[in-house]
């Protein structure tokens, strides 16, 4: 680019345009005209206006991080606090969620579990912790638990599990949901805890299941195993009872029942 002063107003304009494709400024090009008239019309300094486009920029740019780490987590739907019906689940503590969504148990690697029949808002809360996380920097990894045991198993048999259990290991938040409503062999359970044991007290780790503690042994059926990876969920970290009566079912049945007085 050649550098020329007393520039019109349409070669300042083609300038600019030019300068922030070859910086790579999106929002500065897409919107400093609009800030131009906008300065001018506030009667802004010249170092009041380029601050206003420069934190234009740096919003949109953390914006589309937040984006990119919210998709790299493969979240199947989108889930927010905001969101969920505390009103609808007295089990679940407003101020328990609030203290988790400053994500201080992320930074510490602690764990997280969350506990409770279907319909009670457990998946729910994994999802939209996990977004909160990703939103603040944090990398999130979301899996169902018959996918990771089903990805580690076909990685072993590959010879890749190595570098299948680091790829898990360094994300700084793993969400896995439904731990408990499968049965596993042996070989899962093991290659599941391998996860487990990389990401001890380094990494946080989130879990929602429909079924208790008490009952993994169904899950995994070697129960000093089992034992060892409840130590592995629980130590350190936070647990959650959503409860056992479905709120998504009595919502929908007082749909039902209004229609019908309707």
């Amino acid at each position: 680019m050649t550098r020329k002063r007393g520039l019109t107003e349409e070669a300042a304009t083609a300038s600019i345009d030019q300068a922030c494709r070859m910086l790579r400024l999106p929002t500065i090009r897409q919107q400093f005209q609009d800030q131009a008239e906008a300065a001018a019309r506030d009667q802004m300094s010249y170092r009041a206006f380029l601050a206003e486009l420069l934190m234009a920029e740096c919003d949109d740019r953390a914006r589309r991080r937040s984006e990119r780490r919210i998709r790299a987590a493969a979240f199947p739907r989108e889930k927010s606090l905001r969101a969920f019906d505390f009103d609808a689940n007295s089990n679940v503590d407003p101020a328990t969620v609030n203290t988790l969504a400053t994500c201080e148990w992320v930074k510490k690697g602690e764990p997280l579990c969350l506990i409770g029949d279907s319909g009670t808002g457990k998946s729910h809360l994994l999802i939209a912790l996990g977004t909160e996380a990703a939103m603040q920097g944090f990398r999130v990894r979301y899996a169902l638990a018959t996918k990771l045991v089903n990805e580690l198993v076909e990685a072993a048999d590959e010879k890749q599990l190595s570098n299948t259990i680091a790829r898990y290991g360094r994300v700084d938040l793993l969400c896995v949901d439904e731990p408990g409503c499968m049965e596993l062999d042996c070989r899962g359970a093991e290659l599941l805890f391998q996860v487990l044991t990389e990401r001890e007290e380094k990494n946080g780790v989130a879990i929602a299941s429909n079924e208790s503690f008490s009952d993994w042994t169904k899950t995994f059926t070697d129960p000093r195993l089992c034992a060892a990876i409840v130590d592995r969920l629980t130590f350190n970290g936070a647990i959650i009872q959503t409860g056992t009566e479905s709120y998504r079912l009595a919502h929908t049945k007082a749909l039902a029942d209004k229609a019908v007085t309707d």
